[in-house]
């Protein structure tokens, strides 16, 4: 009976441990790769070994191609000024997306442990700085926050903060780090940047080709991050003439839809815990036809 108990206990213990470790294991691998995902929208992925180790996810979609179109999340039914929260995934399968990316910086947001954190889905979640969906204006425009704007199939990013009118589909960022092609000198200023999560949009002279640029981070030897500088040379290398940082950190989360149902592109880490989606205020959507 001792030897049951203790060969339980151990068991028990140890569970925990191999569950943790096979999520490691359903990481995308440290491996190049380029697909064509649906008409108009192309997946590349890149690994990285200098700095640090870093996987770098990229989408490009072409805004002009048949069949292309964007959502950001609606606001709840009852409470204009705010969002039920919903993982990424949630968010395609429910508004039924090709492929969904999360977007804005929101309130209110903690995380203590695996169980214990703000928000879980179906959560209110506040996005920071104007949030546009279908021509719905939800969230307010705040100071020193920038937008990526929509206009059928458009797209600009603006330092004011505020989307023009007749703007469909719109969500806020934290800084504008590339510009005419060429990184903002401030972004060498920051003396608290650091290797992070990111999730970053970016977009060509005329508005027509967009990119979403997602670095996977906080996952010790498979991908560490990237300083603010680092993920500007990223995107210039892209050919992108404007880059908007968007929410990163545990919230980083691409996904695409399959015949079999959602499948997460990048590794995000929420929770501390690889391949777990963090539910978040608002995402960015695309429709788009089978390549």
């Amino acid at each position: 009976m001792q030897r049951y108990l203790l060969a339980t206990g151990t068991a028990l213990l140890l569970l925990p441990l191999a569950l943790y470790g096979t999520l490691h294991f359903l990481r995308p691998p440290q491996t190049n790769k380029e697909q064509i995902l649906f008409r108009g929208i192309t997946y590349q992925r890149y690994a990285r070994s200098t700095p640090r180790p870093i996987m770098i996810h990229v989408v490009s979609v072409d805004l002009t191609a048949p069949g292309v179109k964007v959502l950001v999340t609606p606001p709840m039914a009852s409470k204009r000024d705010r969002t039920s929260a919903r993982t990424t995934s949630e968010f395609l399968r429910e508004f039924k997306l090709q492929l969904a990316v999360n977007a804005s910086y929101f309130n209110a947001f903690d995380e203590k442990t695996p169980w214990n954190y703000y928000p879980h889905s179906g959560d209110r979640s506040y996005p920071i700085g104007e949030a546009i969906s279908n021509g719905d204006r939800y969230a307010k425009t705040k100071q020193g926050w920038r937008v990526l704007c929509f206009l059928q199939n458009r797209a600009q990013i603006l330092e004011s903060g505020k989307c023009p009118e007749g703007t469909t589909q719109g969500v806020t960022g934290s800084e504008i780090f590339v510009e005419h092609g060429k990184p903002k000198a401030q972004i060498f200023r920051n003396p608290r940047d650091k290797p992070y999560p990111r999730m970053a949009v970016g977009i060509d002279k005329e508005g027509k080709k967009l990119w979403l640029i997602a670095v996977d981070g906080k996952q010790p030897i498979y991908s560490e991050g990237v300083k603010i500088p680092e993920l500007a040379n990223i995107v210039m290398d892209l050919g992108v003439d404007t880059a908007l940082n968007l929410d990163g950190g545990g919230s980083t989360t691409v996904v695409m839809a399959t015949n079999n149902g959602a499948k997460v592109l990048n590794a995000p880490i929420h929770t501390k815990i690889p391949m777990r989606e963090r539910p978040v205020a608002n995402h960015l959507g695309f429709y788009a036809e089978p390549f």
